[in-house]
């Protein structure tokens, strides 16, 4: 199904909220946000957003943000006409990766956990980060990854209370708000887990 122009910039609106705002959720919300159509129509970058209606229907247009603003180290910067010229790009790599979900993540922790001390990746010492995190701040790990291994294990409320640092409460939030969007079979990802750090 199609969405209009106005739909495309109230969508934009509500998942730059979500994804820049401790107190907004997409969800809980149901993506309402306050905008007039009066309002959209006096706003110099519409034509942006009547490009974005005529290209993606509505289950995309949510997932062609989603993906953006989550890739993204700085959602609150992110232009509706940058998105236009390189997002698809993000959308496109996302999609791929999020189909490899199951894969990626196989990929990832037999890189890090295996022949190394499990428990030595979350241990928090001196107030510095901790190893996992370090992954993801390098780039060895995945956000999703990151996200997963928090659904099976929660360590992400231990670093909440013990971690006071931008860096970290920038990684903590970006993982509570994307999270909600991934669709993680706990189960599945618990077993492979397990294999690959039982079997090392």
């Amino acid at each position: 199904m199609k969405v209009t122009p106005i739909d495309a910039y109230k969508t934009y609106i509500s998942l730059k909220n979500h994804f820049t705002q401790t107190n907004y959720d997409f969800l809980k919300y149901n993506g309402k946000v306050k905008a007039s159509e009066k309002s959209f129509y006096k706003r110099k970058d519409r034509f942006w957003f009547e490009k974005l209606s005529r290209q993606k229907d509505d289950d995309e247009i949510i997932s062609f943000f989603v993906a953006n603003f989550s890739l993204s180290d700085n959602p609150d910067k992110l232009w509706i006409g940058e998105l236009i010229k390189s997002g698809n790009d993000n959308f496109l790599k996302w999609q791929k990766k999020i189909q490899s979900l199951s894969y990626n993540f196989k990929e990832e922790i037999e890189s890090i956990f295996l022949d190394k001390e499990f428990d030595s990746f979350f241990a928090l010492k001196n107030r510095s980060h901790p190893k996992i995190l370090k992954l993801y701040l390098s780039k060895e790990i995945s956000l999703e990854t990151l996200i997963i291994l928090d659904s099976i294990l929660g360590y992400k409320k231990s670093f909440d209370r013990n971690i006071d640092d931008p860096i970290w409460n920038s990684v903590s939030m970006k993982m509570e708000k994307y999270s909600p969007f991934l669709n993680i079979d706990i189960v599945k990802y618990k077993n492979m887990l397990k294999k690959v750090v039982l079997n090392k």
